[in-house]
């Protein structure tokens, strides 16, 4: 199944998506992933926020 994923990324459009992983604390003070599919144009804004 993970092929057909992969081939509707690629197709027309599809290539402008990415995965995004961060960094965060949480409220008892250990760490998590916090983690996003998103356009790569909106990546700068998922780490500043």
């Amino acid at each position: 199944m993970a092929k057909k994923v992969v081939a509707s990324l690629k197709k027309a459009g599809g290539s402008s998506y990415t995965k995004a992983f961060k960094l965060v604390k949480t409220s008892k003070g250990a760490y998590g992933y916090e983690s996003k599919v998103m356009l790569k144009d909106l990546v700068d804004d998922f780490f500043k926020a």
